[in-house]
Formats: C-alpha cells, structure tokens, sequence
C-alpha cells in the first residue's frame, strides 16, 4: 500500500503505531549497517523521506531505521540485540524510566538541546528526568479527544465529554480501542483525575464506559476507527484527536477536533540516545535536527501521522499551524491530564473492566 499523507489507514496513533511499510526503510543492523551508520529504532513518522534526507544529506550519513509497535515490542528488540547496534529510540514519554531501569540510555546534555523552547507541560520533566539526569526529550504530543465531523454534529456539543454518552448522537459515534486513553476520558468525565484513579472507581468508570458503549457503532482499532470517521460511517470518534483528523484535513476539511471543558488525555514521544552507541556524535545531531524548528515542522506533518511539535518554534506554515491548532495550544495543555499509569493490579482490572464494556450487549 503506498502511504501519502491523508490516508485513513497510515494516519496512525503513537500507541499502536501500526506500520506504513511501504515507506519505511526496515534494514537490519550489524552486517547491513556500516559502522558510520545511525541506528534508529523508531516509530512510523520518523521514517517519513521527506524527515530522513535532509539529515542524511547535511551529515553524510545513512539513517538506518526499524520501526516497532509500542514500548514493549520496542524493548524486546533491544534485547534480541547486541550492545551497540542501536543509537536512538522513539519512545511514548512515560515510560522512559522503563529504559533507564534495564540500563539502556545514556543521559541527554541539556546545554544542547532546545529546553527552553519546549511547550513547559510537555517536557514531562516526571518521566524523562530520573535521579537527576535527563534520559529523553519529548519530541511530539498531542491528544486523545474528541474527533468529529463539524458538518454533521453541532461543534459546540463537542465542548463538553457529555455529548458522548447523549442519545443526541446514538448510533453515530465510534470509540477507539485502547483502554487507557478512554478510561482516561470517562475519569475526566465523571470529574476523576486520570493521575489519582484507584479500584474504588472502577465502578464508576464502567458505568460511563457502558454509557459510551451503548452510544457507540462500533468499537474498533485504530484503523477501523478513524477509517469509520473518515468515510463518514460515524460522525464522531471518542479517543480521536488531531493525529486522526490533521492528516485528512485537506481532503476532509470538515473534520475537527475538541479539547472540552472536562480536558482531554495527554500523549507524548520522547527520544532517547543509547548508553552503548558507537556513534553519539551523530546520534547527538540526529536528536538535535529532530527538535530543531525545522526537524520539527517535518516531524510534525510526518506522512504516517501528524502531531503537535513540542518546540514552540517549530517551522510549521500558517495553514499547518491552523490544522494543528497551534496558537490554542495553552489553553489545551492546560486542560490536558497525564495518560492514566496504574499499577500492575489495577491495570489488570482496567482491563478486564475494558473486556467487559467490549463484550456488553
């Protein structure tokens, strides 16, 4: 399948980051790889020509890149590795101390990189600092929210979480399937915090869960879902987000997103730099170009997906900066909580609460 930016099946969320192959360079490392090479493991959007080429081309260099789906599979390639075959990873933000644990990053000279340019709640300073060094820099972010079509549902409903569970809009909604950021969604809605949520309110979030569910067409991954919003199938998608309906803008302008009054759930991906690379230098610069204004702007409208830059001075145009959203984002952020991060036990439950709601009739 050949990917362009606006395809319904390549715009993808950052975490299921499912493959847009066909524009992926997937080389293996080792005997492939010259020892000048950079190593990346990386999500879809950082496989984009048009982000590689002008960094390839600047520095000499080829960027060797293997995508992968989720932190998990990203880690278990790492450890399938040898030390030193990889020099840069994507990784979703918070789980950057899972990588510091197994001893795998090096620390990030701050005097190097952009902080200061960086949106304040983005740089996720709880999650990419640990014992007082700074293992990643946040790269992108953006929401799970509300997306929908503003020709077919009245944009002011979209303010609030409430319309999803109205029978204004039964029949008419998708639910995107990933439990957190919908249980996100439904703690936001019933006035939780996403960072304070304990087993005494699980019964309250399957209540607002099955509400949603009843309100649904279907509940679906995330191609199935933004494909459903897309074609018109359904004229909202809860868990959808700028990353679904950025991408489609100019061949869908009437898709839209909404951070309600309630707020929405906060997603972000970090790089981080290999503690046995055995090219820093370069994977230094890599990581430097990508949070440039200009690395920024490519990463941002990446083919695969669009996001909001974490750099505030990002190179984007005034038309991509008004499908982003960009000179809202203050008032997003400030409004935004952290993806949910239950503790083993209770992430057990949430997901046997999420089966449930999937298997409700």
């Amino acid at each position: 399948m050949s990917v362009k930016s606006g395809n319904p099946l390549c715009i993808l969320k950052r975490h299921l980051h499912a493959a847009c192959a066909a524009t992926a360079l997937l080389l293996g490392v080792g005997s492939l790889a010259q020892a000048a090479d950079l190593n990346a493991l990386i999500w879809c959007d950082h496989s984009d020509p048009a982000l590689l080429q002008p960094f390839e081309a600047a520095n000499n260099v080829k960027v060797n890149v293997k995508e992968f789906e989720g932190t998990g599979a990203g880690l278990a390639i790492v450890e399938q590795s040898q030390p030193g075959d990889w020099d840069v990873m994507v990784i979703d933000s918070i789980d950057v101390p899972r990588g510091v644990e197994k001893g795998l990053f090096e620390p990030l000279p701050e005097d190097k990189l952009p902080f200061a340019d960086l949106f304040p709640q983005v740089k996720m300073d709880g999650s990419t600092v640990v014992g007082g060094k700074r293992y990643g820099i946040t790269e992108k972010f953006g929401y799970n929210t509300i997306g929908f079509n503003k020709t077919k549902v009245d944009p002011a409903d979209m303010q609030s979480l409430a319309s999803l569970t109205s029978d204004k809009y039964k029949g008419k909604v998708a639910i995107y399937d990933y439990y957190l950021p919908v249980i996100g969604m439904a703690a936001l809605a019933i006035g939780k915090k996403t960072a304070e949520l304990t087993e005494a309110d699980l019964p309250a979030l399957k209540e607002e869960l099955l509400k949603m569910k009843a309100n649904a067409k279907l509940v679906g991954e995330v191609t199935a879902s933004q494909t459903a919003l897309a074609t018109g199938e359904v004229d909202i998608l809860v868990g959808g987000g700028e990353w679904v309906t950025a991408g489609l803008a100019k061949e869908n302008p009437a898709l839209d997103f909404s951070i309600p009054k309630e707020g929405a759930v906060l997603w972000s991906q970090s790089l981080a730099m290999f503690k046995d690379s055995k090219n820093k230098d370069m994977a230094l610069k890599f990581i430097q170009y990508i949070m440039s204004p200009e690395g920024q702007a490519r990463l941002a409208t990446s083919s695969c997906y669009w996001g909001m830059p974490a750099n505030t001075k990002a190179a984007l145009t005034d038309d991509q900066k008004k499908v982003l959203r960009f000179d809202e984002q203050p008032g997003f952020l400030a409004r935004a909580q952290a993806y949910p991060a239950p503790n083993a036990d209770l992430d057990k439950k949430m997901q046997d609460m999420w089966t449930e709601m999937l298997q409700a009739k």
